[in-house]
């Protein structure tokens, strides 16, 4: 898709500048270091030549054949540089070039330009704003970074082109080799998702990993990452996620979800590893790039002290690996050689003296072990370890496994010198026994992620023509709060059990709603502007009898105009008192980003403050529906304790999936609580309670 971008033939650097220190100088000087075997070119009205390399005065000049732009001159004249490069057949263009939209309303305006001066030439535009991008296998350095990396099969993408450099500079000390290394900028035209499809395909490419600060369309992001990941995993930090929410939201999950949480969920739904920081980030991707994907979760350690061995015990039940269980045979091959002091159970503890040949029978006969999945050898330096032979050993053994080892030498001058050795030979060496535990774990997870089934989406009978009606009225009267009555005739039009209502606008209609549903009732005040209505007084529970309605609609009206002086009241709803079934909430809200992500958990007036949740983006499969139950102690309640039967599961992940198709049906719903949402074990049903909608404007 990008063939004249990454493996251009000829190349034209236009902004060249004979002057050390400026930006086009540097980029002249890195093509010809990198030793492009190309064409090379130079834009300069000004010099006749730069370091060998022929100047002509415009980009109208240049010969034919030119596949490649990197511009390095002022904003400004840029737009009409790339209208003259489609005129020229230049496919492709890297805009080092700065003063775009990072700078204000001006710069905004100028990029717009530079779009459309892409589009309407049909050059391919990396940038602006960036640092240009390295292609280490077509010796292609179209940057101007201060060092050439080496070559590698991890592919990185950055918004940042600073962070790029550093990462160019960090990788140089421990031998990380990358494929391709590119930096974004302002994203005008090529953004992440173009560039992940692009490496997706690109053979030389093992392993993606990126810094993203946004991403610029959700749901394209998605699924081309879900395709990606099926094929070669995709590692990212997502920064800026801290601050908090632009705009107040007017429902639980509106309240609860977060920017961070939204990107979280499109990460797990499309299969992304997700890296806290540059340390994880490599560290993830060195397990990528070095090793092989595991089979199972079945992970051995073998340590020479028992400290170590600990720490990685714990790292390991903590990460939710599971601790292979060594066969009777292995066991004895390792009494045949070890001392009767060593543990030859997992955690295998080979000792403190043990030599390199030691450690040599010991990792060559867990790995031989049909019940191990993986292994992380531990090392500390005691005086009589030669660590440069057991990092041969662990070199030598590895190799004739296809299993994935990970390496923990811990401590500083006396291992160096091995922990270089592993790094050159394709083992992951980490400086704690939690790192490589943790580099591990990611490993297991993209491995259950590419073996789970491709996404079958199930859709109910509904009554969408209802749902429609209902929110064009409430519209048309700018009711964008919809009410309790119209939000549960929404729930209904897609399956949801409601419980009988009936609206009252004075005392007397009270009662006689109560007596035609029957005692006892709930009272619940109605007015589009009282969102939390136990809030502001507007529920009464178990009312038995006349009189006590009567007491509670007085009371309840009187309370609610002090408490909300202006709200518009409508009257109060009497509704049928649903006494049986466990709380949960089921809701929505639309992330700007990624659209409808929905939330499951523990329901009732607490929710906010237990926040025992759980978030997913719709659409939702079964398997999505009921790891989002798992995922909360809520579950513990719905599978029954005390001798309590357990809720049908199913209906609960139905309740889930039917919300995922109503959000995806309607983008006018902004967001949505079914809170609580009361679920008999008894009768198998689900009751929505009470209800809240919001539309768009």
């Amino acid at each position: 898709m990008l063939e004249k971008l990454f493996n251009p033939k000829a190349v034209a650097i236009i902004g060249a500048s004979q002057t050390e220190g400026k930006v086009g100088h540097a980029l002249l000087k890195n093509m010809i270091e990198e030793g492009f075997e190309g064409g090379l070119y130079a834009v300069n009205p000004k010099v006749g030549e730069i370091m060998g390399v022929k100047c002509y005065p415009d980009v109208k000049s240049l010969p034919d054949g030119i596949d490649l732009a990197v511009i390095a001159i002022p904003a400004k004249v840029v737009p009409q540089t790339i209208e003259d490069c489609g005129s020229r057949g230049i496919g492709a263009a890297v805009v080092i070039s700065a003063g775009f939209k990072e700078v204000g309303k001006e710069g905004k305006e100028l990029e717009k330009k530079l779009e459309s001066a892409a589009m309407l030439s049909g050059v391919r535009v990396l940038g602006p704003n960036c640092l240009g991008f390295i292609n280490t296998m077509n010796r292609v350095n179209a940057s101007f970074a201060a060092d050439h990396p080496e070559k590698g099969d991890i592919a990185v993408i950055s918004q940042s082109g600073a962070l790029c450099t550093a990462i160019i500079d960090w990788s140089l000390k421990h031998h990380i080799g990358f494929s391709k290394l590119i930096s974004m900028g302002n994203k005008t035209d090529l953004d992440e998702e173009l560039l992940i499809e692009a490496l997706g395909n690109d053979k030389e490419s093992k392993v993606i990993v990126g810094y993203l600060e946004d991403i610029r369309n959700g749901p394209h992001f998605i699924r081309t990452a879900e395709k990606v990941t099926r094929q070669k995993p995709i590692i990212l930090i997502k920064a800026g996620t801290s601050a908090a929410g632009a705009t107040a939201a007017s429902s639980h999950t509106g309240s609860i979800a977060g920017a961070q949480m939204a990107y979280e969920c499109a990460f797990n739904s499309s299969g992304v590893l997700q890296a806290g920081s540059l340390e994880t980030l490599f560290d993830y991707a060195q397990a990528f790039s070095y090793q092989p994907l595991p089979k199972g979760d079945r992970i051995v350690i073998v340590t020479n002290a028992g400290g170590p061995g600990i720490m990685a015990t714990d790292a390991v039940e903590h990460s939710g690996l599971s601790f292979a269980k060594l066969s009777d045979a292995t066991k004895d091959k390792l009494r045949s050689f070890l001392s009767s002091a060593a543990n030859v159970n997992n955690p295998v503890d080979i000792l403190g003296d043990a030599p390199a040949e030691t450690y040599r029978k010991a990792l060559d006969a867990v790995l031989a072990d049909d019940g191990v999945d993986g292994l992380v050898v531990l090392l500390t330096p005691q005086a009589m370890i030669d660590v440069a032979k057991t990092a041969e050993a662990v070199i030598e053994v590895s190799r004739k496994y296809n299993k994935p080892t990970m390496a923990s030498f811990i401590g500083a001058k006396r291992v160096a010198h091995g922990i270089e050795m592993l790094q050159k030979n394709g083992i992951p060496h980490y400086p704690t026994p939690e790192r490589a535990v943790d580099a591990m774990k990611q490993m297991v997870e993209y491995m259950k992620w590419r073996a789970k089934p491709k996404k079958v989406i199930r859709r109910f009978p509904v009554n969408s023509t209802k749902v429609d009606r209902i929110i064009n009225l409430n519209r048309k009267h700018q009711q964008y709060n919809v009410g309790e009555q119209d939000s549960k005739a929404v729930l209904s039009a897609y399956g949801f059990t409601v419980p009988q209502c009936s609206l009252a606008r004075s005392a007397q209609d009270a009662v006689s709603a109560a007596s035609a549903i029957g005692y006892p009732v709930v009272m619940k005040i109605s007015s589009p502007d009282v969102i939390h209505k136990s809030d502001a007084g507007g529920v009464k529970v178990g009312l038995r009898g006349p009189s006590e309605v009567r007491d509670a609609f007085e009371l309840m009206i009187k309370r609610v105009k002090e408490v909300v002086p202006d709200a518009r009241i409508h009257g109060v709803l009497i509704q049928e008192m649903v006494s049986d079934g466990r709380e949960i909430i089921i809701g929505m809200t639309r992330d700007p980003q990624f659209g409808p992500m929905l939330m499951f958990g523990l329901g009732g007036i607490y929710v906010e403050v237990l926040k025992d949740v759980s978030f997913q983006l719709a659409p939702l499969t079964s398997e999505a529906a009921l790891q989002m139950i798992l995922g909360t102690k809520t579950y513990n309640l719905l599978k029954g304790v005390r001798g309590e039967k357990s809720v049908d599961m199913q209906l609960v992940t139905e309740c889930i999936q039917r919300i995922s198709q109503l959000s995806m049906d309607f983008p006018d719903i902004q967001e949505l609580d079914i809170n609580p949402l009361k679920i008999s074990s008894e009768f198998s049903r689900a009751v929505a309670v009470d209800a809240r909608i919001r539309i768009s404007k």
